[in-house]
């Protein structure tokens, strides 16, 4: 299954498999990758190494798209396997996941850091051993203070605010295309001041 062929991106995608978490504001980092993969005709059928993955280019760089099936919290697990079965190093990975701290459509794009208390985010750092990967961050808002924030990121977007990300999300894989291009700082640039 190894790829040995030239440097390999692999853009993983942060959520909870199964239908229940589906349409969560915790699943848009499923979301945008498997759209990703719609995009550039790749198909994430393949399952193993804890995740669904489907491996193509874009404008000939190949790519590996990801969806972990360990639960968010396990992230890492997944992560690490990839690492280590694709001679991947942590800065080949760009990973896409929720942030509360943003306001819904706001896109963040950090190259390095710390976990920003996101848990998926914090099992790949540990796993790992360190947080040097590129990190495309997806507004959802935070919850009212009524909620607690593990209710709001597994509950499901109203329909005002799933429209606003229905126009996020082509944003969001122009930035991850712009990072597989090594566009970093080009793409820092459009989405980080926005």
């Amino acid at each position: 299954m190894r790829i040995d062929n030239g440097p390999l991106k692999a853009i993983v995608g942060l959520g909870n498999p199964g239908k229940t978490y589906e349409a969560t504001r915790h699943n848009v980092g499923f979301q945008i990758v498997r759209q990703l993969g719609q995009d550039l005709g790749i198909d994430l059928a393949e399952k193993g190494f804890k995740a669904r993955f489907g491996r193509g280019a874009l404008d000939h760089e190949p790519v590996l798209l990801i969806t972990p099936l360990t639960y968010m919290n396990l992230s890492g697990q997944a992560v690490q396997r990839f690492v280590e079965e694709f001679n991947l190093t942590p800065a080949d990975l760009i990973v896409v996941h929720d942030d509360i701290d943003l306001e819904l459509g706001r896109i963040r794009i950090k190259k390095k850091g710390g976990d920003g208390g996101h848990k998926g985010i914090r099992s790949i750092i540990e796993h790992l051993g360190t947080g040097e990967f590129l990190r495309v961050k997806i507004g959802v808002g935070r919850p009212p203070s009524s909620q607690e924030v593990v209710d709001y990121v597994l509950s499901s977007f109203d329909p005002q605010e799933q429209e606003q990300f229905k126009e996020v999300l082509p944003k969001a894989i122009d930035a991850v295309k712009l990072l597989v291009l090594g566009e970093a700082d080009k793409a820092m640039n459009i989405y980080n001041k926005r």
